[in-house]
C-alpha cells in the first residue's frame, strides 16, 4: 500500500526491496506458526524483478496440510498483514510438481518467474 511521508503530503509506493523484506519476515512468522508451511515464493513482477508503482504481490505458498479449493486454503493465511494487496496460490509440494509438469501457461510463468524467499 502507498505510505504517506510524514514531512510531505505525497503518497510514496514502497520500494520493491522493502516489500520483499516484509514478505520474507511474514513468511518466517508464518512458518513458525504453521510447521506445514514449507516455502513461500513470489512470482509475477516481484519474481521477475520488474515491480514498480502499482505492482501487487503474487505469492505461492507450499503448505503440506493444504486441502480443499483455493478460496478455502487462503482463509488460513493472514494476507492482510502483507505490505501490498496480494494474489496467492496455496499448493502442496506434490500439487506444485504436478502443475509444473503439465505445460500450462501458468506452469511456464511459474517456471520462469518463481523466486523462493528462503
Amino acid at each position: 500500500m502507498p505510505v504517506r511521508l510524514l514531512t510531505q503530503s505525497v503518497l510514496r509506493w514502497p520500494r520493491p526491496e522493502h516489500v520483499l523484506r516484509e514478505v520474507q519476515a511474514w513468511a518466517s512468522d508464518q512458518r513458525r506458526a504453521h510447521p506445514s508451511l514449507l516455502r513461500v515464493g513470489v512470482f509475477g513482477s516481484y519474481g521477475r524483478g520488474t515491480a514498480s508503482v502499482g505492482s501487487d504481490l503474487d505469492l505461492v505458498l507450499i503448505d503440506e496440510a493444504a486441502a480443499g479449493p483455493q478460496h478455502q486454503r487462503l482463509r488460513h493465511w493472514p494476507l492482510d498483514q502483507l505490505p501490498l494487496s496480494c494474489d496467492a496460490l496455496v499448493f502442496t509440494s506434490a500439487e506444485l510438481s504436478q502443475l509444473l509438469a503439465g505445460g500450462s501457461r501458468m506452469a511456464e510463468e511459474l517456471q520462469r518467474d518463481l523466486r523462493w524467499l528462503d
